[in-house]
Parts: C-alpha cells; sequence; structure tokens
C-alpha cells in the first residue's frame, strides 16, 4: 500500500511539472488530459501528505519525551501523542479506502426502470411513491431527471417508469437502489384496517457512452405512432411516439412522453444502449442473464433487498440489516442516510477481500 502511494505522489509531481511545460500548456487535449489525471488523485495525494505530516509531528513528539520536562508539560506531551496517534490511525483507514478499486460507472448518468411488482393497484401506488421519492432526491443532489415512457394505472399509480438522471456521481449513489422494494401499509381503499405487503422492482442502468454501443442501421426497426394518454391536441394530431426494436436481440424500448419525434427517439436510443451494455457486461462476466433481470428478480415479495413498514414508521433494508425511523422524511427523498451505510458496507466488503 505504501509503495502504491509513493509511486501515486510521484506520478502528482510529474504531472505538474508537464502542466508547467509551455508546449504542453498550448495543446489544449493533453493538458485537459493531463487535469483529468491529476483531479483523479488530489483527494488521495493530500491525503497521504496529511499522513507524512501528522507520522512526522509524532515522532518529533515522541522525541520530546527524551527531554527533562516539568510534571505540566509532560501531561501536555501526552495529550498530543493522542491525538496525533488517533490522527493517524484515521488517515491510514481513509487512505485504504481511496485506493479501493473505482468502479468504471460511478461518474455516468443513469437510466432507472421502476415497475410495480406483486399487490395490484397498491404496487402500482407504491412504484409512482418510489419515483416521487427519487425525483426529490435527485433535486436534493441538483440532479435533473428526464422522464422516458410512463404507464399510468388507475387512482395515479405506476405500472412502470423509465428516466434519465442526470448529474454527477449519479450512478454511484442510485446502484445501491436496484432491487425489489416492499411496502407495508394500509391502503386508502381497505375499509377494514387490514394491512397489505406489495412490491415495485428498481433497475438502475449506467448510461451507455455512443462509442459503446454500436447498433448497425439494419439491426434496428423504427416505429412512429401516436401517443396514447395526456398530451392535447398534439397528440391527436402529430404521431411522436417511438418504438425501437432491436432485431438481434427482440429488445423494445418505446419513448412517448416528448412532443417531438426527434426527442423521443434519442431517450429511446439512451435506454436502448443502456441496456445492451449491461448486456455485453454480463456477457464477460460469463453470467447468462442480463444485469436488469439480476437487479430486480421477478418482484415476488421474498427477493426485498428493502421494506418500508409504514405502520411502524420503519424502513429496514434488508442486505445489511440497518432500519431508519421516520419513513415520511425518507419518503420525501432524505435517503443519504440508508446509501452511505451501503456504500460503507460495500467498502467494508471490498476491504476484507484485500485482506484474504
Amino acid at each position: 500500500m505504501w509503495e502504491k502511494l509513493k509511486q501515486i505522489d510521484r506520478r502528482y509531481e510529474e504531472i505538474i511539472a508537464e502542466m508547467s511545460k509551455p508546449e504542453v500548456a498550448s495543446d489544449r487535449q493533453k493538458i485537459m488530459k493531463l487535469a483529468q489525471e491529476k483531479s483523479a488523485i488530489d483527494d488521495i495525494v493530500a491525503l497521504y501528505r496529511d499522513y507524512k505530516t501528522t507520522v512526522n509531528s509524532l515522532e518529533q513528539t515522541r522525541a520530546m519525551q527524551a527531554d527533562k520536562l516539568d510534571s505540566d508539560m509532560l501531561a501536555l506531551v501526552k495529550q498530543e501523542l493522542t491525538t496525533l496517534e488517533g490522527k493517524r490511525d484515521r488517515l491510514q483507514e481513509e487512505l485504504k479506502v481511496a485506493l479501493l478499486p473505482k468502479d468504471p460507472n460511478d461518474e455516468r448518468n443513469v437510466i432507472l426502470e421502476i415497475r410495480a411488482g406483486t399487490g395490484g393497484d397498491e404496487a402500482a401506488l407504491f412504484a409512482a411513491d418510489l419515483f416521487r421519492m427519487y425525483t426529490r432526491y435527485a433535486q436534493s443532489k441538483r440532479w435533473d431527471v428526464d422522464v422516458i415512457n410512463t404507464s399510468e394505472s388507475g387512482g395515479g399509480g405506476l405500472k412502470e417508469i423509465i428516466a434519465e438522471v442526470r448529474g454527477k456521481n449519479a450512478f454511484s449513489r442510485l446502484k445501491y437502489e436496484r432491487g425489489v422494494h416492499r411496502v407495508q401499509r394500509v391502503p386508502t381503499t381497505e375499509a377494514s384496517g387490514r394491512i397489505h405487503t406489495s412490491t415495485a422492482t428498481v433497475a438502475v442502468l449506467p448510461e451507455a457512452e455512443d462509442v459503446e454501443v454500436d447498433i448497425k442501421p439494419d439491426e434496428l426497426r423504427v416505429d412512429i405512432f401516436h401517443s396514447g394518454g395526456a398530451g392535447g391536441q398534439n397528440v391527436n394530431k402529430v404521431a411522436t411516439a417511438v418504438r425501437l426494436t432491436h432485431l438481434p436481440t427482440g429488445m423494445v424500448v418505446i419513448c412517448q412522453d416528448e412532443r417531438s419525434q426527434l426527442r423521443n427517439r434519442q431517450k429511446a436510443m439512451a435506454v436502448l444502449k443502456a441496456r445492451l451494455l449491461e448486456m455485453e457486461s454480463q456477457k464477460q462476466e460469463a453470467e447468462m442473464t442480463s444485469l436488469r433481470r439480476s437487479q430486480v428478480g421477478t418482484g415476488e415479495r421474498a427477493e426485498k433487498v428493502r421494506t418500508y413498514n409504514f405502520p411502524q414508521d420503519r424502513i429496514t433494508d434488508h442486505r445489511i440489516g440497518v432500519n431508519i425511523h421516520n419513513l415520511p422524511r425518507v419518503m420525501q427523498g432524505e435517503l443519504d442516510p440508508l446509501i452511505d451505510a451501503l456504500a460503507t458496507d460495500d467498502q467494508a466488503k471490498q476491504l476484507q477481500e484485500q485482506t484474504i
């Protein structure tokens, strides 16, 4: 670990030296590449240098114990040693985490897919609640949410909704949300007050870059049709909805939320590419099913990753055994405590794997 940190520190100095050269400073492409490399290791270098400074201070403070000190001064030295030792240990742990391999998808935008699972109309209402929760969370992060396609049910529920979430590190946070979410509550239509259990599935796909997925024109069938549902006169007069069918895989994507046919096609293509990218990733890992299916399973209650228990005002994340109360605030988008706990658990598992 320490040798790796030394190498990173040396490379940091090399980058700064390179960027200061006139011939490099005038090369826009090269300077941008160096700046990106520097940015990627800025935090690690800062931590490492803080660690080295702390270790040096610790050695100097320990050396003071050899001097003839009065009792008050000796007490201050011991107090300083305790503080510095604590800081050293904390920085060492932070460095271990900082050196963990980064998920290459963490900085990508997200294709978010939410579908009602078991539970009929109540499941559709829960799917709508989850989408509102993620929309409010995205707003708190200053991310943009752009709906691609929706399929509504009666009473304000959603059978399905697909949206694009654009913003810094969107995938790094939302990736922990994928799976089957279960809700336990009394539906508004339940006269006897009986608690119902329903589910909704959440899939989180990293958005693909154009260069990563090559779709040939003869592999794609494009159908244009009139949008359904709300939309005013434009829906009735102009065919703007787009259905893309990827012929080699049979994958179908529909987008009809925009008034522009071009925009609907662009959105549908983004979803198709994200799904194909996930499928290719799974092939590389010798898995026969796509990540979408492994994320959401079949939507059965037993596959839950999280339970939202309204009568007991409690959310339980079954992957890490964490319980959080004040459920209304979470449904308003205050997801960071849950996501932070999941991210910390993920880091701990990676650290454990490194030591085995």
